[in-house]
C-alpha cells in the first residue's frame, strides 16, 4: 500500500467527485480510478459507493478515512521530527523544478539571488513538470519553480498554496543556420513539402504550449515531425545538427542566438510564459524553514517593487496620451 493511495483517497472523501480529486492531485482520471481500487484491493473491501451522485464513503470507506487522516498526520509529523535531526539539512532550500528550466533559468537565477539576497544553498530536483507540481502537493520540497500560462493553469488550492512571479520565458521556433547566416528552413512551410519538425514528447507542457501556438496561428503551418524528446536540451542539440525546426525557450538558446548558430525560424510564431514559484502556505503547526522563509520574504517584496514600477510606467504613459 502507498500513502499517495490515501491521499488520493482523503481527497476523494473531501470532494465527492473523482474528476475533480483527479484535478487536484495532477493525474489523469483513469489513474485516479486506478489507484482507488488499488486501495479498495488493498483493503478487501469497497470502500466507495460508485451508484450514488455526488460520490459517497460506504461504512468502511468512512472508517478508513479518519484512519487515513490520523497516518497521513502521523507521517507528515514523523518526517517533520527526522529532518530536525539533520541540521545541516535546514539549510538547504528544496526546490522542485521541471528539467528545461533547471539548465536554462535556474543557474543564472540562482547567481543572481547570491548577489542580491546573500547566498543560499540549494538541493535541486529535476523532473518533468506532472511530478515537480506533484512533489511540492506531497509536501517533498521547500519551492516548485515551474512555466505558467493561463491555457494551462495548475489546479493548487490558492487557499493552500501561494505564487510569486519571478519573469517571463519566450516559447519561439529556432533552426540552425546555413553558411550565410540564414535558416537553413523557414516557416510556414508548404503542403507538398512540410519542414522537419523536432517535436516534445506526448504530455510535455511544452508541447501543449507548442500545439496551442500552432493551433492559433492565423495561416497554415506545414510541419513534418521527425523527432520527439521530453526535454528542451535534446531538442536544442538536434537542431544544432541540422535536423530540422524545434521550439525552444529562448533562456535556452542565447548563446547559440549571439553565436549565430542558430536562428530564428519564424517571428510571428512564438509564445510568452511565466515563471512563477509556489510554495504550500506555512502554518503555525508547521513553520517553514528559517531560510526558506527568508526567501519567499525576499522573493514577494521584488515581486511588489516591480509591480510598483510597472503601475508608474503604464501610469506616465497614459499622462503622455
Amino acid at each position: 500500500m502507498e500513502t499517495k493511495w490515501l491521499e488520493d483517497f482523503v481527497s476523494l472523501a473531501e470532494t465527492r467527485s473523482f474528476s475533480r480529486s483527479a484535478q487536484l492531485r495532477h493525474v489523469t482520471q483513469p489513474a485516479f480510478s486506478r489507484r482507488i481500487q488499488a486501495l479498495e484491493a488493498w483493503a478487501g473491501t469497497d470502500l466507495v459507493d460508485r451508484s450514488s451522485y455526488p460520490t459517497r464513503l460506504t461504512p468502511a470507506g468512512e472508517t478508513l478515512y479518519n484512519q487515513s487522516l490520523e497516518m497521513l498526520q502521523g507521517l507528515q509529523s514523523t518526517r517533520a521530527m527526522l529532518r530536525g535531526h539533520t541540521s545541516a539539512g535546514q539549510d538547504f532550500i528544496e526546490f522542485a523544478v521541471p528539467h528545461t528550466l533547471a539548465f536554462t533559468f535556474f543557474p543564472a537565477w540562482v547567481s543572481s539571488l547570491r548577489e542580491k539576497f546573500g547566498p543560499i544553498k540549494s538541493r535541486l530536483i529535476a523532473l518533468n513538470v506532472h511530478d515537480a507540481v506533484l512533489r511540492l502537493v506531497e509536501g517533498s520540497c521547500d519551492l516548485l519553480i515551474s512555466y505558467h500560462h493561463d491555457s494551462q493553469p495548475f489546479q493548487l488550492n490558492a487557499d493552500r498554496y501561494e505564487m510569486v512571479s519571478l519573469g517571463q520565458e519566450v516559447l519561439a521556433p529556432f533552426v540552425r543556420a546555413n553558411a550565410a547566416g540564414q535558416p537553413e528552413y523557414s516557416l510556414p512551410g508548404r503542403a507538398g513539402q512540410p519542414l522537419p519538425y523536432l517535436g516534445y514528447a506526448s504530455g510535455a507542457y511544452l508541447g501543449r504550449m507548442v500545439d496551442l501556438i500552432l493551433k492559433q496561428s492565423s495561416i497554415p503551418i506545414h510541419l513534418d515531425r521527425v523527432y520527439e524528446t521530453d526535454m528542451a536540451e535534446g531538442l536544442k542539440a538536434m537542431a544544432l545538427e541540422g535536423h530540422g525546426i524545434a521550439f525552444l525557450p529562448l533562456s535556452a538558446v542565447k548563446k547559440e542566438l549571439r553565436t549565430k548558430k542558430l536562428v530564428s525560424a519564424g517571428s510571428d510564431l512564438e509564445m510568452t510564459m511565466d515563471v512563477r514559484v509556489y510554495r504550500e502556505r506555512p502554518t503555525a503547526k508547521d513553520a517553514a524553514k528559517t531560510h526558506a522563509q527568508a526567501l519567499w520574504a525576499y522573493l514577494q517584496a521584488q515581486a511588489g517593487a516591480r509591480d510598483k514600477t510597472a503601475g508608474r510606467v503604464g501610469s506616465q504613459s497614459v499622462a503622455r496620451s
